[in-house]
């Protein structure tokens, strides 16, 4: 005999750093869980320690962490909560992003510029991560700069059929920010029963970032209720510039539809002083109560990451869950 064989069982096990404890609590939750509990503080100079009081030896875990602010102390505790994982003999780690850190660095403008997204996935993977599961990536194009497998879980299906359920019976268009958004404008279409599509031709100064100049709405807007669609809303100085080109020409009214709502700045009186009827985002950030107005919807995104979890868990397809486009 020249060998021990054992069959042992796998075991899946979700952590959460401290930037948005709610939502990995539902994930967990979701999936008839609990969170390993985790002892985690700063020193006095404020770097970071972090320790897990159960053994994590041989699981699958799964880390999820938001990326808010203070956006740099929140991706330096999931590096971290990585590494202990690693030298804790975790079997295999998967970081879950509900929000991708400096997702919008994702190319150079400029010469002397980094590359920023890039920097993250490299990050992850020197610390010991094995895969990613993230929620609508600024550009799909950034799942290539992860060596690994990467899961781009997408929000659309929730958003639209909130959108459905609610304006389904009037004439609809859905209206990209930018002309570089087309495809997924053109996904929401699809999902909308084929409303037509416009887009905000703008212009933007790469020097001074968060400003943009809404030119004009490329596309028929008239009369329609117009799903102005976005991955994220940060200041809110596009989604409330585009909101009145639309309106003038023409639209009967608009409704904003976002994944990420950042809401920095002047964001939040932006949104509550704009004409769009409504704001619809999901949690994959948190959004404290002083953020949160009348016409702001947040729809749960714990359901969709729990279900790509278990199928990554169980080696099933994350694709199925989006009908093959994911």
């Amino acid at each position: 005999m020249t060998v021990i064989r054992k069959k042992t069982k796998r075991h899946l096990m979700i952590f959460s750093g401290r930037a948005h404890p709610e939502l990995a609590d539902a994930v967990a939750g979701e999936l008839g869980i609990h969170v390993v509990p985790t002892q985690a503080y700063e020193f006095a100079n404020g770097e970071i320690y972090v320790r897990y009081e159960e053994s994590v030896r041989g699981c699958d875990a799964y880390v999820i962490q938001s990326h808010t602010v203070p956006i740099n102390e929140w991706i330096m505790e999931q590096l971290i909560m990585v590494d202990a994982l690693k030298r804790a003999s975790a079997k295999r780690i998967t970081v879950v992003l509900p929000f991708y850190g400096y997702a919008r660095q994702d190319k150079k403008h400029r010469g002397r510029e980094p590359i920023s997204a890039r920097l993250m996935a490299d990050l992850f993977r020197t610390a010991g991560a094995d895969r990613l599961i993230v929620v609508d990536l600024h550009t799909a194009q950034i799942q290539g700069f992860f060596d690994g497998p990467v899961d781009h879980l997408m929000a659309l299906p929730l958003l639209a059929d909130h959108v459905r359920a609610r304006y389904g019976d009037r004439d609809l268009a859905v209206v990209s920010p930018d002309a570089g958004r087309i495809k997924v404008a053109e996904q929401w279409s699809a999902r909308l029963g084929g409303a037509p599509l416009a887009f905000v031709h703008k212009t933007r100064d790469i020097t001074r970032p968060n400003e943009v100049v809404a030119n004009r709405v490329v596309g028929d807007v008239e009369g329609r209720v117009c799903i102005l669609v976005d991955d994220m809303i940060d200041t809110a100085g596009t989604i409330t510039k585009a909101t009145d080109a639309i309106l003038a020409q023409g639209a009967a009214q608009v409704v904003v539809a976002a994944t990420h709502a950042i809401l920095s700045g002047p964001a939040v009186d932006r949104l509550r002083a704009s004409a769009a009827t409504e704001v619809i985002v999901t949690d994959t950030l948190p959004i404290p109560p002083d953020k949160r107005f009348e016409k702001l919807t947040v729809l749960p995104i714990a359901p969709l990451i729990s279900r790509a979890i278990m199928e990554v868990f169980a080696d099933g397809s994350v694709t199925s869950l989006f009908d093959g486009r994911a």
